[in-house]
């Protein structure tokens, strides 16, 4: 028996072992998708085994884990990265996110209650004001932070020393990061899309925990749709486990997972309807393209951000877009894929069928 199957049956032992005074643990658990800890983790086999062998290390020098920088597209598993992290370390975990950090006093307040080899965890952390960021270079660095009381003639500057600990960083954008603070993480993994038989384990566990009996071949299915990530199969998976509740009779088939894939506007290549739509307007509109983002964006009236977020990375990997200097173009897959008679050429132009 293989180590996913392994973390797929200990879930199942998990739960059928646990006592009636568990079942306050158990309800949470049962909406709690996320592995806890590095063995049922599935997927980013490379990263995984840097982090095992980075915790492992620290744990027997009883030292405090190296900063920590995980980035890659949203979904891939970064958030559920650090709390495994914090449970690996047995340490308390404070989460934030570089929004809600607005001022330098926010950050300070949560570094001076921070205790001995805590991990704090900053999702979104390239969208950290300056100003904050400039305060975590020397509390990563020296462990302390510099606060200046009073202005003008009267400034005084205090250095508050902190406790050791370790900052876990999670970005889709990790370009957007300054220098000073990328370098500042000991450790920096990118995380990548998952494989489809990746997925469909990832599927076949998290039906396990909701209790819901799907095929094998309705897993594999649903993976070839969730676009190598585990939040978007997830979400499907429960979209279609409702569907088989009240269109079927509870248990997901290929034919189910196919109605009720149909229903939500995903295609057998996972696109959505905003991808669909994405291709179709540079096709349509832009000849196929090169097309700046910034028109894209307007004509679909969609903020540039989400479309580099939520859209591009996948259409990217998928083979179905290019980016160029002069702008985005479709693929003939994308031709192929989408049923336009058009033809995309190396030189971005097109040749239309003659009327």
């Amino acid at each position: 028996m293989g180590p996913k199957n392994r973390a797929i049956n200990k879930t199942m032992d998990d739960k059928n072992q646990s006592g009636p005074e568990d079942d306050t643990e158990e309800k949470h658990l049962f909406f709690d998708l996320r592995p806890r800890n590095f063995s049922e983790y599935i997927g980013q086999k490379q990263v995984v085994e840097t982090l095992q062998i980075a915790v492992e290390a620290t744990g027997k020098r009883q030292d405090v884990l190296d900063h920590v920088l995980l980035y890659g597209p949203p979904g891939l598993g970064k958030t559920t990265m650090a709390h495994i992290i914090s449970n690996e370390l047995d340490v308390p975990l404070i989460h934030t996110s570089g929004p809600a950090l607005e001022k330098g006093g926010d950050l300070i307040s949560i570094l001076t209650h921070i205790k001995h080899g805590n991990v704090l965890f900053i999702d979104e952390i390239h969208r950290l004001p300056k100003v904050v960021e400039e305060f975590l270079y020397s509390a990563m660095e020296d462990y302390a932070v510099d606060i200046i009381f009073d202005k003008g003639m009267n400034a005084r500057s205090y250095r508050a020393k902190l406790d050791q600990f370790t900052l876990v960083g999670a970005t889709t954008r990790a370009g957007l990061l300054s220098p000073p603070l990328r370098e500042r993480f000991g450790i920096q993994r990118s995380l990548d899309f998952y494989s489809e038989e990746d997925i469909q384990f990832v599927i076949q566990r998290s039906a396990a925990i909701l209790n819901v009996e799907i095929e094998c071949d309705a897993a594999r299915e649903i993976a070839r749709r969730a676009r190598g990530t585990p939040r978007i199969a997830n979400q499907l998976l429960r979209r279609v486990r409702d569907y088989a509740q009240v269109r079927a009779d509870g248990r997901i088939t290929v034919e189910v997972s196919r109605e009720a894939l149909a229903l939500e506007g995903i295609d057998e290549m996972g696109l959505n309807l905003l991808d669909v739509r994405f291709l179709k307007i540079i096709i349509d509109f832009y000849n196929g393209g090169p097309a700046g983002l910034e028109a894209i964006a307007a004509t679909m009236q969609e903020e540039p951000d989400t479309l580099i977020d939520m859209v591009e990375p996948f259409l990217l990997k998928a083979g179905l877009l290019v980016r160029t200097s002069s702008g985005r173009k479709a693929t003939e897959l994308a031709y192929r894929h989408l049923r336009k008679t058009g033809r995309a050429t190396s030189s971005g132009q097109l040749k239309l069928p003659a009327i």
